[in-house]
């Protein structure tokens, strides 16, 4: 499954506001995995079937490296992952998480502008492809830059209701300006 753009079967992203601007949607539930690990991960990296991203922003497939040891995975059998971790001698953690979150896709011509409205950094600089931690409005987020029009941000199920209305908020905005 691409995890850029597919969805667990019978699920259906949920489009909060179109606009010519941007398009925010909320993508269905995807399970989360929070590791963290020190020293030679290869252990993990054979575990995985792949080699976890080292340099934080680093993102392989839907893993996004968040720290100097820690990871998100983004996965479709969280059972597989932690089953085939718990093997591994090396000290790590590895917790499922998939309730703590939802996530926002936003896509757009105008994408990385409408995170600026709450969103300090510097967007345009956020390569294609890379992850980050951040904040919205104050609210603690994980930034995924999939294309230069295509973003998705990680929020607590707590903040979302209040991120959500600001995107949509933003959107529109957005687009009245354009009109």
């Amino acid at each position: 499954m691409n995890a850029l753009t597919s969805f667990p079967q019978g699920q259906e992203p949920e489009t909060l506001v179109s606009t010519a601007a941007v398009t925010v949607t909320q993508v269905p539930h995807r399970a989360r995995l929070s590791l963290r690990a020190r020293g030679d991960l290869a252990p993990l990296d054979r575990a995985l079937g792949f080699a976890l991203p080292r340099g934080i922003g680093g993102v392989t497939l839907g893993t996004a490296c968040l720290g100097p040891d820690e990871w998100i995975i983004l996965t479709d059998d969280a059972a597989a992952v932690m089953t085939a971790c718990a093997e591994v001698s090396l000290p790590h953690s590895l917790v499922d998480v998939s309730g703590r979150e939802i996530t926002f896709e936003i896509e757009g011509p105008r994408a990385s502008e409408l995170l600026t409205l709450g969103c300090p950094r510097d967007i345009d600089a956020i390569p294609d492809g890379t992850a980050r931690r951040t904040v919205f409005d104050g609210v603690t987020v994980t930034l995924w830059r999939d294309t230069a029009e295509r973003f998705r941000i990680d929020v607590w199920n707590s903040f979302a209701p209040h991120v959500a209305h600001l995107l949509a908020s933003g959107a529109r905005e957005l687009a009245a300006e354009m009109a």
